[in-house]
């Protein structure tokens, strides 16, 4: 009798792990003898690839004796004692785009150096993982594609192959092999995959991040060549809309269960080869903006259990038919694409399913609106649900919170960026197996007590906030609460947590990520909770409160701290110089506080720090550079304190310095000459309120990226440089992108005639140049016409003569313009009254003489104080010019005079022209004469005979 036994696409996918299992199993476990020692040839090559291998934290340290079996990363068959695994993957976690962990300790335990033939003596290696290591550029040795008993391959992320290097051909001769993976190798890229058709075993590739931009539409038709596959993973590979055929004749790897083409931003049609593989259990194909795709045609793939589709392309309304349609999926990532309306229609799918599955569903940032529907408790098997960035609105069902905790499987709730109100249910605190719950920027209005808190054991990130201006209140009944979690990650803003410095906060000792930002804590920073989260922290931002006193002088045992915001409080005291020995520090801000004394003068010992902001405080003495300055460093606040001296020319070795803020100081010397020729990256120059002098100097020119120029309040002399037009990104549009990790950072500036303060986000845009308030004289150069994207242009309270520039409307993105108190003298360009956007100008205080220009921006202008101290100025909003009689008219009775001579100059012109072009022509051409006299003949006789008819007719009737 023969049984016919069906096998789902998931007991497929698992049939194939098992089988990985036994083909690795059944090269070690044939015996229930255990080998210790290893063959001696073996041995030997194992200790030769080893000699060729650098090991900073001897993960290889037991490589020693001859009980090679017992190696740390060596298996061997327990039959026949030979080496058969070789698993030198490293398993410490990479951390440089993590917050878990130690990014250095990572490093250190990854293997290097170079890989040594030697691996060839091992005549039934089946097993070879060397992937997270850092091999450090060199190339994929070609002797690997001779291990012809290797099933396993994993190379991936261990910095193998330069630049463009090819994928070596020869692992194509590795015809056993059922598992490869190059990925992330990000250097490694492929003209041709002819190869891949020789590993007809295989059953899983992975090739993400290696570049197949080049293969042409090869790669598909060489991928289609391997009918075991199973897994197929090519995220950021480069592959482009026009190497995706729409469709395949024939399909062989129609067993596929996992296809992953994410991030290779292909902007084609929706190739619809896809939905002929309906194996598959899990499909990703996020970050391609395909073009129209339907989300309806999806539900043909009815195996499916998770389905990452953000950001494709798609748009209209989310349908109940694709739910309804796929019963079996776990996870759903919609995100980034644009819907209409709610989600309550199409939650209701779910009803045409027996039982839901549904454990991820991810529908941020999707333009969806409306209230929550009571549907979403249906999701009893829901463990993460993430809808943030949306519209949603009104308040947060009690019902759907409390079915949601029966289960006790929610582990992720995002509800951040929407339009939610009134009060936070209490019921929140009934889901026991949450870990992230951030409700960041609503508007709430509420307050939390315990009972929000009281089974939230696992909770490990909280982020809140409210838009509104009363603060979140924490209402804690008791003060010496202590919460049932320890919080790894905890932003609040516009929250009031507790008097003082509350012990439930003082209680979370496994902090790495704090920001707690407006939130009504005072006094000083409890040291002893200080350090205890010392060894992990990675980020603290405590601006924005009433905390005072010292600041924390020992900041010796901070490994991981990469930013330390606690601007806008009220420390004082000096700036300890332990600070500098965290090596790891990016971004200080500790401005708007009360410190004072001198800079630390080891700032130099910091190698990574970008941003130091200490503006707004009391500090004073020199910029210290006796020891050097970070030359990482790309942004500096020092502005307004007392800080003097020259500008300091150790600045110079900051290569990549993009914007200084010196102004409100007591800097004193000229500007030095590093600024345009050493380094010429600065976007913003701001020297304003100190007592800088000499020239303004041409190397200034010399700065292509620079969108502020603030030299007011100064004492420079001199004229202003004709050479300004130089500054690109004031005559085009910057191409620079400003760097901003944070939005501490403001820029004050004199816009519109009063002293205004901009966050980073708004301050990219301004394009200014201020040289108010110095001893400047000459006249303002022609060149400045040029500045067409200049927003802010102020020469007010100096010295300047002459014109105002005859072009200055060629300015068309000004907005302020202020050249009062000068010496300036002629008419007003009638130019300036094309500058649409001007909503200030004053030209007060000047010798400028005639009429107002008139226009319609100009006209909107009608405060009369923008032009007094002119006394020889009329025209709206001052007194009307005198009609007549004055030197201010002679000029209008002049153009009246030019247009009657004109007018007569036209009239004489054309009667001769039409008397000579007609006469003329008569004169010279006897032909046309005899007929121009022959035609009035004949015209005479027939009037004559029509005149002797009717007086005849007029007899007769007498």
């Amino acid at each position: 009798m023969n049984f016919y036994v069906y096998l789902n696409p998931i007991s497929r996918l698992m049939l194939h792990y098992l089988l990985l299992l036994f083909l690795a199993s059944s090269c070690l476990n044939t015996s229930s003898t255990v080998v210790e020692s290893c063959m001696e040839e073996e041995r030997r090559a194992l200790l030769t690839f080893k000699q060729d291998l650098t090991d900073p934290s001897g993960r290889l340290s037991s490589w020693v004796g001859h009980q090679c079996c017992q190696w740390r990363g060596i298996s061997c068959n327990n039959r026949t004692g030979h080496v058969a695994m070789i698993d030198l993957g490293n398993t410490y976690p990479c951390t440089y785009f993590d917050d878990e962990g130690n990014y250095k300790e990572y490093e250190e335990s990854c293997l290097g150096g170079k890989l040594n033939p030697s691996l060839l003596g091992l005549k039934h290696l089946s097993y070879l993982d060397l992937s997270s290591n850092d091999f450090q550029g060199i190339h994929i040795p070609k002797f690997i594609g001779e291990l012809m008993s290797l099933r396993y391959l994993n190379l991936s992320s261990s910095m193998f192959g330069s630049l463009g290097e090819e994928i070596p051909p020869s692992l194509g001769n590795l015809s056993n092999l059922n598992y490869l993976d190059l990925s992330s190798n990000s250097y490694l890229s492929s003209k041709n995959l002819n190869w891949l058709s020789h590993l007809s075993s295989l059953k899983y590739l992975n090739l993400g991040g290696l570049s197949l931009g080049s293969t042409g539409v090869s790669w598909l038709h060489d991928v289609n060549m391997l009918p075991s596959l199973l897994e197929l993973h090519l995220s950021s590979c480069q592959i482009s809309g026009n190497q995706l055929p729409l469709s395949l004749l024939t399909i062989n790897f129609t067993s596929l269960l996992v296809l992953d083409m994410s991030y290779n931003y292909i902007n084609s049609s929706f190739p619809k080869w896809v939905f002929n593989l309906t194996s598959l259990t899990k499909l990703v194909l996020g970050e391609n903006p395909f073009i129209r795709p339907s989300l309806d045609e999806f539900v043909r793939l009815k195996s499916l259990e998770h389905l990452d589709l953000w950001s494709i392309g798609l748009k209209g309304h989310l349908l109940p038919k694709f739910f309804g349609n796929l019963c079996k999926l776990k996870s759903l990532d919609l995100s980034g694409n644009k819907f209409d309306g709610g989600i309550q229609e199409f939650l209701s799918g779910f009803s045409n399913c027996s039982c839901n599955r549904m454990e991820s569903l991810n529908l941020a940032d999707c333009g969806l609106e409306g209230k929550l529907p009571s549907s979403l408790g249906m999701l009893k098997s829901l463990q993460h649900l993430i809808l943030r960035s949306n519209s949603f609105w009104g308040t947060l069902p009690e019902f759907i919170i409390s079915n949601l905790s029966l289960s006790s499987s929610l582990k992720t709730l995002e509800l951040d960026g929407n339009h939610f109100n009134g009060s936070i249910p209490e019921s929140l605190g009934q889901l026991s197996q949450l870990v992230s719950l951030n409700l960041f920027n609503n508007s709430w209005e509420c307050s939390l007590t315990e009972a929000h808190f009281i089974n939230l054991t696992r909770l490990e990130s909280l982020y809140l906030s409210t838009t509104r201006d009363v603060p979140i209140i924490f209402n804690l009944t008791a003060n010496e609460w202590i919460p049932p979690f320890k919080l790894r990650r905890i932003i609040m803003d516009n929250c009031r947590v507790g008097a003082g410095f509350p012990l439930w906060l003082q209680s979370q000792t496994d902090l790495m990520w704090v920001s707690l930002t407006n939130a009504g804590i005072s006094g000083p920073i409890p040291e002893e909770w200080f350090f205890k989260i010392s060894s992990q922290i990675q980020f603290l931002d405590l601006s924005s409160n009433q905390l005072s006193g010292k600041l924390p002088f020992r900041f010796n045992s901070f490994p991981n701290l990469g930013s330390i915001v606690l601007s806008h409080n009220q420390f004082d005291g000096t700036i300890p110089s332990s600070i500098c020995s965290i090596q790891s520090l990016f971004l200080l801000a500790l401005n708007n506080n009360q410190l004072s004394g001198e800079f630390p003068k080891e700032w130099s010992l910091w190698s990574s720090i970008g941003i130091v902001d200490v503006s707004n405080n009391n500090m004073s003495g020199n910029i210290p550079s006796s020891m050097g300055i970070p030359s990482s460093l790309y942004i500096l606040k020092t502005d307004n304190n007392h800080f003097s001296g020259e500008i300091p020319s150790a600045l110079q070795n900051c290569s990549g310095l993009e914007r200084l803020y010196l102004g409100g100081n007591e800097f004193t010397g000229s500007i030095p000459s590093w600024i345009g020729s050493n380094v010429s990256t600065f976007t913003v120059l701001q020297l304003r309120s100190n007592s800088l002098n000499g020239h303004i100097p041409h190397h200034l020119c010399s700065l292509p990226f620079l969108q502020i120029l603030d030299l007011s309040h100064n004492r420079f002399l001199g004229t202003i440089p004709k050479c300004l037009n130089n500054l690109t990104s004031l005559v085009y549009r910057s191409q620079r992108e400003w760097i901003s990790p944070a939005d501490f950072e403001v820029t004050t500036v004199t816009v519109k005639g009063r002293v205004s303060e901009y966050f980073s986000d708004n301050a990219n845009l301004l394009t200014i140049i201020d040289f108010s308030s110095n001893g400047l004289e000459g006249e303002i150069p022609e060149e400045i016409s040029s500045l067409v994207r200049l927003a802010t242009l102020n020469l007010s309270t100096n010295q300047l003569s002459g014109n105002i520039p005859s072009k200055i409307g060629n300015l068309h993105m000004l907005e302020t313009l202020d050249l009062s108190q000068n010496q300036l003298s002629g008419r007003i360009p009638q130019s300036l009254a094309s500058l649409t956007f001007l909503s200030h100008l004053n030209l007060s205080s000047n010798n400028l003489t005639g009429r107002i220009p008139s226009g319609n921006q100009l006209q909107t202008l009608d405060d009369s104080s923008i032009y007094e101290g002119n006394p020889s100025l009329c025209g709206f909003p001052l007194s009307k010019c005198p009609e007549e009689g004055d030197n201010m008219h002679e000029p209008h009775e002049a153009e009246f005079d030019d247009e009657k001579l004109g007018l007569y100059t036209s009239v004489v012109l054309g009667f001769i022209i039409g008397f000579w072009s007609v006469c003329g022509t008569l004169i010279l051409k006897k032909s046309w004469r005899y007929a121009y006299f022959q035609f009035f003949d004949h015209i005479k006789e027939k009037v004559a005979l029509a005149i002797a008819l009717k007086v005849a007719r007029l007899k007769a009737r007498q």
